[in-house]
């Protein structure tokens, strides 16, 4: 297994079992720091293995990396033997990466499904997921504010804590803490256990109420349904006064519209008698103004009395005439009052 991992992961050189049957530290020290280096290419180990105290230090530099970095944790025995023990413990780091270019192909394999399928799905159902994302990008925004200051603050409590730490820890009073979270623990369990020793009760009482619910909402119901089916005693005196009430609105309407019409007949009426009584007025004004210049016609000719009689017997005749027109011109607009 070791080997298809290495040759999976790309490894330059074909390693076999029968390389681990005696000592190979050099072998083993490649194969560390290629994997290291595989791990994160930025890391600083010095590739020296020449004396004993430089692979000392090179086990632990790769140890110390690997539990930091990637929380594997390496036994610097077995690594530092070099034979078939040394193998268990490379097998730790390239079964990790092993396993993580799998998963990457895999992640690989369904970005490539996603492509294929991307444009294929409704926006509208994505809304909701729009909203989450948005309140997450200004949370995190909010907490970068907050850890940026923070972080600005590292320079004044690195002392205090470097000072709390330097302290020396005194027995009695951790002691005394430790009690006290003790305590502090045991009344929360003791809070716990009431809390679901009580939910029994809790559950029995809600649905005792639910049941009076149920039997309030069935005694509503029937009494709707009661009070639906039977009919008022004064819906019959109800109904007949609705039916007299309408009749009556119907002779108000008729009476209403008789009324207006009425109304209307007569401002017609009053109208043509002013117009009569205009024109009777203006004939009389021009009758007047004739008969003024008939005498002062007359005055001036200055004819005998033969003429004079017959002009008086013409203006007899005239006025008589004239008389009968007024007459005429009065009696009209009597007649149409009356009427």
């Amino acid at each position: 297994d070791f080997t298809e991992m290495m040759r999976a992961l790309g490894y330059p050189r074909l390693i076999s079992m029968e390389n681990f049957h005696t000592p190979n530290f050099m072998l083993v020290s490649e194969v560390l720091l290629w994997l290291v280096k595989r791990y994160e290419p930025q890391t600083d180990i010095p590739p020296d293995v020449e004396t004993e105290q430089d692979r000392v230090f090179f086990i632990k530099a790769v140890a110390q990396f690997m539990a930091t970095k990637a929380h594997v944790k390496l036994n610097t025995k077995k690594l530092y033997q070099a034979d078939g023990y040394a193998v268990k413990e490379l097998l730790k780091i390239t079964s990790v990466l092993y396993g993580a270019m799998n998963t990457k192909g895999v992640e690989r394999a369904d970005l490539s499904e996603e492509d294929s399928s991307k444009f294929k799905f409704d926006l509208g159902s994505k809304i909701a997921d729009l909203k989450a994302v948005r309140q997450l990008a200004s949370e995190i925004t909010s907490k970068g504010a907050t850890l940026y200051d923070l972080l600005g603050k590292e320079v004044e409590l690195r002392e205090a804590r470097t000072e709390s730490i330097a302290r020396p820890l005194e027995i009695n009073e951790a002691e005394k803490m430790m009690k006290v979270a003790i305590d502090c623990v045991l009344g929360e369990v003791q809070k716990t256990k009431d809390m679901l020793n009580n939910v029994a009760l809790d559950e029995a009482n809600l649905e005792a109420k639910i049941e009076k619910r149920k039997l309030e909402l069935e005694r509503s119901q029937k009494r709707l349904q009661t009070l639906q089916s039977v009919r008022p005693a004064f819906m019959d005196e109800y109904e007949k006064i609705e039916e007299q009430l309408q009749k009556q609105y119907n002779i108000y309407i008729e009476k209403f519209r008789n009324l207006t019409y009425m109304e209307q007949l007569l401002d017609d009426h009053r109208r043509t008698e002013q117009e009569m009584f205009e024109e009777t007025a203006n004939m009389l004004h021009l009758m007047q103004s004739r008969l003024k210049e008939e005498e002062q016609h007359l005055l001036k000719s200055g004819n005998n009395d033969d003429s004079d009689v017959e002009i008086q017997e013409d203006e007899r005749s005239d006025s008589e005439v004239e008389d009968r027109q007024i007459m005429k011109h009065r009696a009209a607009p009597e007649t149409l009052l009356q009427g």
